[in-house]
């Protein structure tokens, strides 16, 4: 029988040997059990770090972000969006995780794509925002407007973006479920060929074991032989052949690419 803990990573756990969220009680080992206090991202953008201060996620304005502990002005808890688990600045946070009645739908607004807006937000025109529940449609062409964006690795917004944030942001955008990581996006939808291929699938190519917290490479398919993708081999959101890319990560350890159709 699957264990409840099985469908969530050891990563996103909102758990540590000395305290664990009040839901966990009696399925993790911990001193102590809390509740988790509800906040939000009230910058654009605020940054998720481990416990090295390595930059691990984002958050972007309005998402919500679950605490369990505070230290040294940081808050430590779960990204509700996404799952990620770790620490943020306490002064990127405001109380409680409004309901948000639109969505920034525009990639140059003075809020990040995908960020979360309860009615206004200053400096935003209406012309960028979209109501919840009204999607784009073709996750290539969201991909396609973040073209030339830097490429950061633990970024995931229009400012800047790693290679499963560029994916993710186009599944959220589409209003499709958005895990962070690579291995989590080889899971969604379903398979397709390589012979079978069109706009919009999902690449991603495993990651080589080792020692890294990432676990693997994200892209986009624009048709048949080329994908979109952010790279730090190339600085940032380019599009290249499938076959090119395809022959750099297995010549790094990668495995083949597999292909999803969400």
């Amino acid at each position: 029988m699957t264990d409840v803990l099985d469908l969530l990573p050891p990563g996103d756990r909102l758990a540590r040997p000395d305290l664990a969220e009040q839901a966990l009680e009696g399925l993790v080992r911990a001193v102590a059990y809390r509740k988790t206090e509800a906040m939000h991202c009230r910058v654009a953008v605020a940054d998720i770090l481990s416990d090295k201060d390595l930059r691990i996620d984002q958050l972007l304005y309005g998402e919500a972000f679950d605490v369990l502990d505070r230290a040294d002005g940081r808050a430590w808890g779960r990204a509700r969006r996404d799952g990620v688990v770790g620490w943020v600045v306490v002064d990127s946070l405001a109380q409680g995780a409004p309901l948000a009645t639109r969505r920034v739908a525009a990639v140059d607004a003075a809020l990040p794509l995908n960020a979360l807006v309860v009615e206004t937000a200053e400096g935003v025109a209406e012309t960028d925002l979209a109501p919840v529940g009204e999607f784009e449609r073709d996750l290539a062409e969201v991909a396609e407007r973040l073209l030339g964006r830097p490429h950061e690795l633990g970024a995931r917004s229009s400012i800047s973006t790693d290679c499963s944030g560029l994916v993710q942001q186009a599944l959220l955008a589409c209003g499709l479920p958005g895990p962070r990581r690579s291995d989590a996006q080889a899971e969604l939808g379903r398979a397709v060929s390589p012979e079978a291929l069109k706009r919009g699938d999902v690449v991603v190519w495993r990651a080589p074991a080792g020692d890294h917290d990432w676990t693997g490479h994200s892209a986009l398919m624009i048709d048949a032989e080329r994908v979109i993708h952010s790279t730090g081999e190339k600085g940032g959101v380019v599009i290249e052949a499938l076959a090119e890319v395809e022959a750099r990560l297995t010549a790094e350890g990668f495995a083949a690419a597999v292909f999803r159709r969400v």
